[in-house]
């Protein structure tokens, strides 16, 4: 019997509100029950947390600093480096889309060329915005948005709507088929704006729902590039306390939304007769910080922008939880272990592992993932590395950070200054700069950036249009 592999994706999903990662108020039914039929990855990781460059990384299997994927308005284009589409291709395999991928175009050789569905970078440009860095003025359309909560369909719900009704199709039709098939299905919830269809909000009472940690003035992570992307949102004047409920109960709601497409897509496989035979995947491509220390949004190394679901399901696959870190770099490996594509040369060279292989495993594999930010909101470069329990945080131009995730989970307790720790603060840098050298590739970064910006006609020219709190559904 042939394997297929279906990846279901969503955006600004954070672990923290699912089901299957301990929180008992959400309703996520669905991608409770694919997490309960098999492993649950408790220390999955972006590769860099905001969109565009998240989703090449995914899609090359390469880290952004090599593909040069670096913020919202450097999507990928195909010719960086080939993504796990190309692969698929040259061994006879259509890789098809459905939804969001946040390339450049349809017309670009990505590897991907049955996109169905598709939603890229406005313009084929993106939004440039996110490359001017210190030059950025406040952003407080962000700050807007978290209190722009309403009870009504948006053009992202409409969106996923529709891409859940043409997955179930495909799924229907390639029931047919006896050759193995591979697709992506990616929705655009709960990602901004705060706009919940009627029945999904009204599934929370606000005054209900979990506090955010550290959501007291008094109590914020003070780091000066927390300090710098918290006044880059203009959430330097905390929310009201209420303001706050509300913007809970809508991501909320919206996770539950996306949750009943995913069950919409979830139906057709099972009805198609083609769930025994097919592996799924679900991820996000990065969290939300959703009140973290007066915070929302992503773009920092906190676990609640940096960590992401992942969940791995069907033949093969053990149930329950596998605790080895790991990252969407690995998707691309993933997918060549599973469809058995022709290895090549580049493999040996890819930094991830095949998700299969890890969920296999009886004990944790000792393996450290990566991230890295160089986008709006953050004056320098932002690095981090997981490596077993510790959590290491390179800010170029500002004091590094360490924490213990297993004792400190919160990340309350900065260790990097701390003497006893200083072996292990050690031990997290080498293992980064054997992955690059952050220092240097902000400042490539920085090169890039001001080339583009310049290429455009300057920061006044970027600054005529404001920052895209969400990119529309048109691709205009």
């Amino acid at each position: 019997m042939t394997t297929n592999f279906l990846i279901l994706m969503s955006d600004q999903h954070t672990p923290a509100a699912y089901g299957a990662y301990g929180n008992e108020v959400v309703h996520t039914p669905n991608l409770d029950g694919l997490a309960s039929a098999g492993t649950v990855f408790d220390a999955a990781y972006c590769n860099s947390p905001i969109c565009v460059p998240s989703r090449a990384s995914m899609a090359t299997g390469r880290y952004v600093h090599e593909t040069a994927n670096y913020d919202n308005a450097s999507p990928y284009l195909g010719t960086e480096a080939p993504s796990w589409g190309h692969r698929a291709e040259a061994a006879g395999i259509t890789a098809t889309t459905i939804g969001k991928l946040h390339y450049r175009a349809v017309e670009d050789a990505t590897g991907f060329s049955d996109q169905r569905v598709p939603l890229h970078v406005r313009g084929g440009v993106g939004d440039l915005f996110h490359a001017l860095r210190d030059r950025q003025p406040p952003a407080v359309q962000l700050r807007h948005a978290v209190q722009d909560v309403r009870a009504e369909e948006s053009d992202y719900s409409v969106f996923d709507r529709t891409v859940a009704q043409e997955a179930s199709r495909w799924l229907h039709d390639a029931a047919g088929s006896d050759k193995s098939w591979l697709c992506k299905v990616s929705f655009v919830t709960p990602h901004y704006p705060f706009l919940v269809p009627e029945e999904f909000l009204d599934l929370y009472d606000a005054d209900s729902l979990p506090v955010p940690t550290r959501g007291a003035v008094d109590e914020w992570n003070r780091h000066p590039a927390v300090d710098i992307y918290r006044a880059a949102c203009g959430l330097d004047v905390p929310l009201s306390d209420q303001e706050t409920k509300d913007a809970i109960r809508a991501y909320y709601g919206l996770v539950s939304f996306m949750d009943a497409q995913v069950g919409i897509v979830l139906d057709a496989l099972r009805d198609s007769g083609q769930l025994d035979n097919t592996i799924v995947l679900y991820v996000s491509d990065h969290g939300e910080l959703l009140g973290t220390d007066g915070l929302w949004f992503k773009g920092t190394m906190g676990e609640m922008s940096v960590r992401i679901p992942m969940v791995l399901s069907g033949p093969g696959i053990p149930t329950g939880v596998c605790s080895t870190p790991a990252s969407l770099v690995d998707v691309f490996p993933t997918v060549i272990d599973v469809l058995d594509l022709p290895a090549n040369d580049a493999d040996s060279t890819l930094p991830g592992r095949s998700l299969r292989e890890l969920a296999t495993a009886r004990e944790r594999v000792d393996r450290a993932v990566f991230s890295e930010y160089h986008s709006a909101n953050s004056h320098s470069g932002l690095f981090m590395i997981r490596l077993r329990n510790w959590k290491y945080i390179y800010c170029v131009g500002f004091p590094e950070q360490l924490y213990d995730l297993d004792a400190d989970p919160t990340e309350s307790h900065d260790l990097a200054a701390t003497p006893e720790f200083s072996e292990i603060l050690a031990e997290c840098k080498k293992a980064m700069f054997e992955i690059c050298d952050p220092e240097a590739v902000d400042t490539e970064v920085r090169i890039s950036q001001d080339q583009r910006v310049e290429a455009y006609g300057g920061v006044a020219k970027v600054l005529e249009k404001p920052l895209m709190v969400y990119s529309p559904t048109s691709g205009v």
